[in-house]
């Protein structure tokens, strides 16, 4: 149940379902360590004064477009995070009243609001010098919560992205003390921390503070802690280790943004910014769909077209263009406007699949601009029990044998979250012909438990107006039969986007987009249905629907014929 709460002009909407406990609960067992409140020490806490510059010396540029819908809601005192809502008095700091969730506060703490507010001109740039002020005052100079690493490294970040508008020569000397005491504190964690997110974001903020604020003092520390997160964190086809779209849209605007304020200050940019800024343009414009945004595979959102085009439009060249990332794991159909791409890599390692999916084998298939098959998506501004909840197989476009996830999910002991691990045997291959397209590609992550091997063909022929499907479950030749030869349940989900309404006929199910295209699912296959769903990655939990085809596997089958061969077909309607 949804109600409000709060009196005079002050209210919030939360989930009152969940007790403070239960959200203590949720936030310990999917935050883990990195959830935890920073503790500091009394020599440390010394260690966070001294003398404060007292001015930047040049100003950090923000390259993202402002979203000026969440600007002005926030104009409105209106705080939207996910589902919850916070309604508050006018100019009334959100932290003054109790928050809805832990989640909520974490993502307030960051800042990344900030920018939003600053573009509503005059009074939005009044009332974020008031929110910061507020905020060093309640939190200034020290909270275990709001000063862990990770927050407190995108907090500073956004900071610095607006510093022409909140540490001009005339503001409070406590604005410019706060932001030193936290990079002090940021720079000592930095050395202790093993979670990628922070390290990249950290590291970012620490060249960003040498160049802005410290006369480039320690400039070739801070450039070769980048070097070393780049060389770790982005794959050599450009791709982000987490295999995360949207996390490699922010890592390149980050690279981006450093490097135009390396020039501008008149510093050299180091070799190897020219190195990896080409090779991750190219791999954000392979995940990007005709929309303007992206496909949210893993822990990644569709994300905003103004900032996949902010980050594209700054490339020295257009970005190559490829159809297979062989160390992404990903391979592409596209005919006219048409355009698939499969998942089809394995999990990344520890520490970077902490928040990976177990999708493999899933599929993004759009039309243009109108999207028609995807999975429940992933959004950081969602609750942290429905960011976990999407991580299982049945939350992909694939096949869930026996219930069971295709990766598994194992505690990484230092971060303590479930780390998704495989699935073994992934692999993919393409055949292309005159006009036609073949993949073929299989993973064995049900082969230990089931022994079954999941293979999926894909076909795309002429304009794409067609594209065919098969999904079969193969037991290996180098297998001996089982024993065991009760049927298996499976089932094949489709996850339909939001935009697309489906309607069940006797034949097929027609798709109808929001542009006006038309598509038919056609299969023989019995026990097809729609259900509910969910997706999350425009920034809320929707409800759009979902095709499945239920059935029973032969655990010795050779995956042949039905059931354990399942076809299907996505066929567009020719326009009226």
């Amino acid at each position: 149940m949804v109600r409000a709460v709060g009196g005079g002009d002050s209210e919030f909407r939360t989930d009152r379902t969940r007790s403070s406990a239960d959200d203590a609960a949720l936030w310990r067992r999917f935050r883990g360590i990195a959830g935890e409140d920073a503790r500091i020490g009394a020599l440390q806490r010394l260690k966070l004064t001294g003398t404060a510059p007292e001015a930047f010396s040049c100003h950090l540029p923000d390259l993202v477009p402002p979203d000026t819908w969440r600007g002005e809601a926030l104009m409105r005192d209106v705080w939207r995070i996910g589902m919850e809502r916070l309604t508050l008095e006018p100019a009334q700091p959100p932290w003054s009243v109790p928050m809805p969730s832990r989640h909520f506060a974490d993502r307030l703490h960051r800042f990344d609001w900030l920018p939003d507010l600053v573009s509503q001109g005059a009074a939005g740039i009044k009332r974020a010098n008031v929110y910061i002020d507020s905020w060093i005052e309640t939190f200034g100079a020290f909270n275990g919560f709001a000063w862990r690493a990770e927050p407190t490294a995108s907090r500073i970040w956004n900071w610095m992205r607006c510093s022409e508008h909140i540490f001009s020569g005339d503001s409070p000397a406590a604005r410019m003390e706060c932001l030193i005491r936290q990079l002090r504190f940021l720079s000592e964690s930095l050395d202790h921390t093993t979670d990628p997110k922070t390290r990249w974001i950290g590291s970012c903020v620490m060249v960003a503070r040498s160049v802005c604020l410290d006369g480039a003092h320690h400039l070739d520390d801070a450039l070769a802690r980048l070097d070393g997160e780049c060389t770790a964190q982005i794959l050599p086809d450009g791709g982000h280790v987490s295999r995360s779209p949207s996390r490699l849209l922010s890592a390149l605007l980050n690279l981006l943004t450093l490097r135009d304020v390396l020039q501008q200050a008149g510093h050299n940019v180091p070799d190897y910014f020219g190195k990896w800024i080409p090779r991750m343009g190219a791999m954000l414009a392979f995940f990007q769909t005709e929309d303007g945004a992206l496909n949210p595979f893993n822990d990644g959102d569709e994300g905003r077209p103004e900032a996949v085009s902010a980050a594209l439009d700054r490339l020295d060249a257009p970005p190559r263009r490829f159809t297979f990332a062989p160390k992404s794991g990903f391979q592409k159909l596209q005919k006219g406007p048409v355009r698939l791409v499969l998942d089809c890599g394995e999990a990344p390692p520890r520490p970077f699949g902490d928040f990976a999916h177990a999708g493999a084998l899933g599929f993004e298939l759009s039309d243009g601009p109108a999207r028609l098959v995807t999975s429940c998506g992933y959004s950081a501004e969602v609750n942290v029990d429905w960011q976990a909840a999407v991580r299982r197989t049945g939350a992909h476009s694939t096949l869930v044998l026996a219930g069971r996830d295709s990766s598994s999910f194992v505690t990484n002991d230092e971060s303590r979250l479930l780390a998704a691990i495989g699935p073994e045997g992934i692999s993919a291959k393409r055949l292309e012909e005159a006009d036609e397209i073949w993949l073929d590609a299989q993973h064995g992550g049900y082969k230990a438990a089931c022994g079954l091997l999941h293979r999926r063909r894909l076909f795309m022929a002429g304009d794409g107006s067609r594209l065919t499907g098969e999904d079969s479950l193969v037991r290996p030749i180098s297998q001996p039969s089982s024993d065991d030869t009760k049927f298996i349940n499976f089932e094949i989900r489709f996850h339909l986007h939001p935009t697309v309404t489906a309607m069940m006929s006797r034949d097929a199910i027609r798709l109808i987009c929001d542009n006006g295209a038309v598509w038919r699912f056609k299969t023989s296959h019995e026990g097809t249905r729609l259900e509910r769903t969910v997706y999350l990655a425009r920034g809320s939990v929707e409800q759009p629907e979902q095709i499945v085809m239920a059935g029973y596997a032969d655990p010795n089958s050779d995956g042949n014929e039905p059931p354990n061969c399942i076809r299907w077909a996505f066929l567009k309607e020719a326009a009226a």
